[in-house]
């Protein structure tokens, strides 16, 4: 069952790239990311069951996609790519991290989403307030489309604290500008293996 954590505040990323290398894109790429910063109720003290941030990552899983998708003004359906990250402040554990964001946050991204058969890619790390931090993206459905093997960077000034955990979840409505090292492309993955 989900549990809410303490936020102390939601930030949400977003950019619109019209034109990249001095060429127009056809449809303008459209990238979010929606953070939250939450207290980490197991900072500074070693816990074995890290069961409470689980739950706080199935919460987190289908509010940030919602904040994400909502301040997209998109359909769920537009989304092409997808990511997850966490930066734990100074007295928490790569393992919180892991807690957050591995069993359970994936699953409401998915239901959210109504797709998203392909692992979804995470980074962690352990920093200071204002630590910026590189959230990766692949496609939803296909994680061998190179068009959409992407980040988009995220900064908070004043967080995370020494007690807190800044969690973000990234969407993004197409492969990067331009995309044109070859490989499987995202229109060439529809129709297999159950993709639509």
């Amino acid at each position: 069952m989900a549990t809410e954590p303490n936020i102390r505040k939601l930030v949400v990323f977003r950019e619109t790239i019209r034109s990249e290398g001095g060429c127009e894109l056809e449809k303008p790429l459209r990238k979010c990311a929606a953070a939250a910063v939450i207290k980490n109720p197991y900072a500074g003290a070693y816990q074995e069951d890290l069961t409470l941030l689980m739950e706080y990552g199935e919460y987190l899983g289908g509010y940030l996609t919602q904040k994400a998708v909502e301040a997209m003004g998109i359909d769920p359906s537009e989304v092409h790519s997808f990511g997850k990250a966490c930066i734990v402040g100074l007295d928490g554990e790569h393992e919180h991290a892991a807690a957050l964001m591995h069993p359970r946050l994936g699953a409401p991204m998915r239901a959210y989403l109504g797709a998203g058969k392909a692992v979804i890619p995470s980074a962690k790390k352990i920093a200071a307030p204002g630590a910026t931090l590189d959230v990766p993206l692949l496609h939803k459905d296909a994680m061998l489309v190179r068009s959409h093997y992407d980040a988009i960077t995220i900064r908070i000034p004043d967080a995370p604290h020494a007690d807190e955990v800044v969690v973000a979840v990234a969407f993004t409505t197409g492969g990067r500008p331009h995309a044109r090292i070859g490989g499987v492309s995202a229109e060439g993955i529809k129709g297999q293996n159950g993709l639509d």
